[in-house]
């Protein structure tokens, strides 16, 4: 029974000096964090927004003149070429106007011919003739007046298009400048974004531009700027417009779909630094970022000065930093000074997010 005793004793403390030795050589695995390299602002500067495809036209049609409508040809959701009628208000008053004006200019037309003639063989006086000039453009300006208002009662497409909405039937009485039929232009689309005023002041920097349209994410549109407007909106955003240069009629996305516009600047010589904004901390120091050693695997703070930041997440940095540095650029909270750290390793521009 004591040998027993002895025996469970001896089993007991090697299991114990197992254990020790078990704690003892397991190490503490190094935190795992991502790194990126510092890059020069020359060499990727570009900058993205969302986007909203607009028609490059997209009108109100309505007639100069007043009454009531014939018919409306146009129907909602159909296609019509440039000299279509869309809509005809009832010419019948504009016909008579035009009739009778019609038999008064050819009155006074006659007779100023006549008087004229006299005058050029002398036989009138001068105060006579001028009379009949001008009693002659008056009524020559009022026939084509009546003409012109006459020519007014058709609506006619000002260009090849897809009728957006129609606004009023036939039988209605319309008042001059009543907005009667609206049509969208089939030419390629614009696209319409808001910049911050960080990037307009930069825009005579700005060099190419193209988007992406969400269905049909494999085609890159070139773009061509419009123009920028001077003056920030509400929400302090300065309004570009942009129109598609060409493009696959079979892939042509169509006003009202969401895109995204890539601007990308001149090539400059820059000092700047362009960095994830993720890595920069705050500390006793101030803005500072973790520069990671290849040879030792460990970190070191530096201070950095920031000169930007955008919408993209990204800060350019004009002191502290050189070309090639790997920055740490997630977990940046949880790293001391020397500490030792592990790379994870680069995501694949095709594996966004490791999930494959």
């Amino acid at each position: 029974m004591k040998n027993l005793k002895v025996m469970c004793l001896l089993i007991s403390l090697c299991l114990a000096f197992s254990a020790c030795d078990s704690k003892v050589g397991k190490e503490k695995p190094l935190p795992k964090v991502r790194a990126s390299k510092v890059v020069n602002e020359a060499n990727k500067k570009k900058v993205t927004f969302p986007g909203k495809m607009k028609a490059a036209e997209d009108v109100n049609l309505a007639f100069r003149i007043s009454g009531t409508i014939l018919r409306v040809p146009a129907k909602q959701g159909t296609f019509v070429k440039k000299g279509t009628l869309l809509a005809e208000i009832d010419p019948r008053d504009y016909k008579i106007q035009v009739e009778a004006t019609e038999a008064e200019y050819t009155q006074i037309k006659n007779e100023a011919e006549r008087i004229i003639k006299l005058y050029e063989q002398n036989s009138v006086a001068q105060s006579d003739y001028e009379k009949a000039v001008y009693g002659l453009q008056q009524i020559t300006a009022k026939f084509n007046s009546h003409k012109n208002a006459l020519k007014d009662t058709k609506l006619i497409a000002p260009f090849d298009g897809y009728i957006q909405k129609v606004m009023f039937d036939a039988n209605e009485t319309v008042g001059a400048g009543t907005s009667i039929v609206s049509i969208i232009n089939t030419q390629l689309p614009e696209v319409e974004i808001n910049i911050p005023s960080t990037d307009y002041i930069k825009k005579d920097s700005f060099d190419t531009y193209s988007c992406v349209v969400d269905i049909f994410p494999d085609v890159v549109y070139p773009l061509e700027l419009i123009g920028i407007n001077q003056k920030a909106n509400l929400n302090q955003l300065y309004t570009v417009r942009l129109k598609i240069k060409d493009a696959d009629k079979t892939k042509l996305p169509t006003p009202g779909m969401s895109t995204t516009v890539t601007i990308n600047y001149k090539e400059e010589k820059s000092t700047l630094k362009v960095i994830p904004l993720s890595a920069i901390f705050k500390s006793e120091k101030g803005s500072s970022v973790w520069v990671y050693n290849p040879s030792t695997k460990k970190v070191n703070e530096k201070q950095v000065k920031i000169e930007w930041i955008n919408i993209n997440g990204q800060a350019a940095i004009s002191e502290g930093l050189s070309d090639n540095d790997t920055i740490i650029t997630a977990g940046v909270n949880s790293l001391s000074e020397d500490e030792q750290v592990e790379l994870l390793p680069e995501m694949s521009e095709t594996n966004v997010g490791g999930l494959l």
